[in-house]
């Protein structure tokens, strides 16, 4: 039992509970109670010190901005105001709090508002829906359209439509650049030829993709009732975040060894089979590696894209917020990117999963 547990917490990347496991288990107690203060005690206590000085510095911040409030208050409305606003700031008040950076403890305040937000709108969809479920059912029968929720979506919505946004893009992708790779990987001849394409657009800016991608879409999709923005940014995101992959692909191909080809010529394999038989499975580690690149510059530059594209996800959400510029806005953002760093931390822990799956089956 302890055997599969320490087997199963190393396949999904926490390696580090290990030497809790063991210890817990009574092996070498002293030896893996060292190691888990190592690898656990220390990240924990440099996650209190970050936590400490987030606070510190964002107390600092915050007195300073007081201080220039209170001052120009002084200045422009007299001894009077400046007395108000000091009074006011020294009691908590959020109208009058100096915007600059939010405390730790307002930011988890800010997450708790943006989940009973996220609750409120649920129930206020449910209820729509339930509302109007009988009157959309006699229209779609008559073949008109339903009638659609047109609520603002919750901070949650917005990260299941950014995650989908994601999804699309890494999907396009993959369909894209493995069989280019494959292609410009089987020849030389054709990787030398189209090289410069790739060294051309691999660097270009996801604020250019989404430009040439909006006036490509909007022009092809004028009389199509689709979600422009929706198509607009996951393409801007496969576009932009296919290169990895796409450069992978090609050197994992064009580096398959020699004897196995050779092997296949003996065999008199076809193109297909030879492509799915030997030259994948070789070129397989290094696609996979291009792949978890791809899907992680397609969710760092999905914020850029989305905020460009007004297109409802995290980067609107952020933008959004920004715009609003009051404290409480800057805690939620805070709280977003918060949000954004973790997704992608997991995102990368499942394509790290799923490469040593399909490499032990392989």
């Amino acid at each position: 039992m302890k055997t599969m547990t320490i087997k199963t917490v190393k396949f999904i990347g926490l390696g580090y509970l290990e030497p809790l496991i063991r210890m817990i288990a009574g092996e070498e107690v002293k030896k893996n109670a060292k190691d888990v203060f190592k690898r656990i005690f220390i990240p924990l206590l440099s996650v209190f010190l970050f936590i400490l000085l987030w606070q510190s510095f964002s107390d600092y911040l915050n007195n300073v901005e007081s201080e220039m409030k209170i001052e120009k208050a002084l200045k422009d409305q007299g001894p009077e105001a400046a007395k108000k606003l000091e009074e006011c700031i020294a009691s908590g008040d959020i109208s009058c709090r100096p915007n600059s950076l939010p405390s730790p403890i307002m930011v988890v305040g800010a997450l708790g508002k943006l989940w009973d937000d996220h609750l409120l709108l649920s129930a206020k969809k449910s209820d729509f829906i339930q509302q109007y479920a009988a009157m959309n059912k006699e229209r779609l029968a008559k073949g008109e359209t339903e009638i659609k929720y047109t609520g603002r979506p919750s901070f949650v919505d917005q990260i299941f439509t950014s995650l989908k946004t994601v999804f699309a893009g890494f999907l396009l992708s993959i369909i894209i650049a493995i069989p280019m790779g494959i292609l410009l990987g089987l020849s030389e001849t054709l990787r030398t030829s189209f090289n410069w394409i790739v060294q051309i657009f691999k660097p270009v800016s996801p604020v250019v993709w989404l430009l040439l991608v909006s006036m490509i879409v909007k022009t092809i999709l004028a009389n199509v009732d689709v979600e422009k923005s929706f198509v607009i940014s996951f393409i801007s995101v496969g576009l932009c975040s296919m290169w990895a992959t796409l450069v992978n692909t090609s050197a994992g191909v064009s580096s398959v060894d020699k004897d196995y080809i050779n092997v296949a010529r003996v065999l008199q394999l076809g193109t297909y089979s030879k492509i799915f038989k030997i030259i994948l499975p070789s070129s397989f580690p290094m696609i996979f590696t291009g792949l978890r690149i791809t899907l992680s510059v397609a969710w760092m530059v999905l914020i850029a894209i989305e905020l460009l594209a007004q297109s409802p996800g995290l980067g609107s959400f952020v933008w959004e917020e920004f715009q609003n510029g009051s404290s409480d806005s800057n805690s939620k953002i805070i709280v977003a990117m918060f949000v954004i760093g973790l997704i992608g931390f997991m995102l990368d822990r499942i394509m790290m999963i799923f490469q040593k799956l399909l490499t032990f089956n392989n």
